[in-house]
């Protein structure tokens, strides 16, 4: 609990940061009063929380204030925390087994947000746990995203079914979902384009993978999830409502959350659209695509320590 609590403190430090940097140390000692809740407001907007989560939180540590007036900062990160939690009640993701292998995951989402690195490293993280995993090249209007999750598959020793660049991604998937069946392998991974001429002709090439995919397994593909860029903040929730009406999602993987002050868009896009959140982007390696915990999210968000909710100060982590 403890070391995945580190990671995702270590993961969300810039939001973390942000928040306290606004706020000068809101959580450590001193008493609470309205220029400092003031300054929590404008640091939660600023890392996309959003209206009703910010209100919430405020509204919260308000009512505290007013039965306590020597109210301290630790109590209210305590209280933040307890409020995130609950706004995230029933937002963690599994990912069940098919009756039948293989389970496939099709990963969807524009170009730019991590897709590929994450197809990859999910890949790892389920060979880890000892499952045998195939991956999809299904990019193939983009030459350099095979050649990227080529790169990947093989420092990662994974298998992958790939074709040359302009193949029809539909062919490319049946081929892989095909090929797992006869090896007996437990999971094929999709990574499909981000890009096409237009929006729409981009989610006729989605609906035609999946229709070719159900060809093998009418029940198939089993998890379909969106990877979204945390640094764009609460512009993902415009790319996550898109594809939701147009695919379906079934769960979320939210990437680059080392890298963003903008952490709270998590809690924004499950409030909105109620869609699982799978796994979260703590870092660059393999081991650092977590599942997502709300318990560990809510506290390192709030620089506490975790269940037992003793305030800390957020760790540092290099630029």
């Amino acid at each position: 609990m403890l070391s995945l609590l580190k990671k995702f403190r270590e993961g969300l430090a810039k939001t973390v940061s942000a928040i306290t940097a606004k706020t000068h140390g809101l959580f450590g000692g001193r008493r609470i009063d309205a220029s400092s809740l003031e300054t929590l407001e404008e640091a939660l907007f600023a890392a996309d929380f959003g209206v009703e989560t910010t209100a919430e939180i405020l509204g919260e540590i308000e009512t505290a204030v007013r039965r306590d007036r020597e109210l301290e900062g630790r109590r209210a990160a305590e209280i933040g925390a307890e409020v995130l939690r609950r706004a995230l009640a029933g937002s963690e993701g599994s990912v069940p087994r098919a009756a039948a292998p293989p389970t496939v995951i099709v990963l969807i989402g524009v170009n730019g947000s991590g897709k590929t690195t994450t197809a990859a490293k999910l890949a790892w993280r389920l060979k880890q746990e000892g499952g045998t995993v195939l991956l999809a090249a299904c990019d193939t209007f983009r030459a350099a995203a095979i050649d990227q999750l080529r790169s990947w598959a093989t420092r990662l020793d994974l298998e992958l079914v790939s074709n040359k660049p302009g193949s029809d991604p539909a062919a490319v998937a049946f081929d892989a979902v095909q090929a797992a069946r006869s090896r007996g392998r437990d999971w094929v991974i999709i990574d499909t384009a981000g890009r096409l001429h237009t929006k729409d002709n981009l989610m006729v090439e989605l609906s035609k993978i999946r229709r070719v995919v159900s060809k093998i397994d009418p029940s198939a593909p089993h998890h379909s999830w969106l990877v979204v860029d945390g640094t764009l903040g609460g512009n993902s929730i415009e790319q996550a409502r898109a594809f939701h009406k147009s695919f379906g999602l079934t769960g979320l993987i939210v990437t680059k959350l080392d890298g963003t002050s903008r952490g709270g868009a998590i809690v924004a896009i499950w409030r909105e659209l109620r869609i699982p959140i799978i796994f979260v982007g703590l870092g660059e390696q393999p081991e650092d695509l977590q599942p997502f915990s709300a318990e560990n999210y809510a506290a390192a968000v709030f620089g506490l320590d975790g269940a037992g909710s003793r305030a800390t100060s957020a760790p540092a982590r290099g630029a």
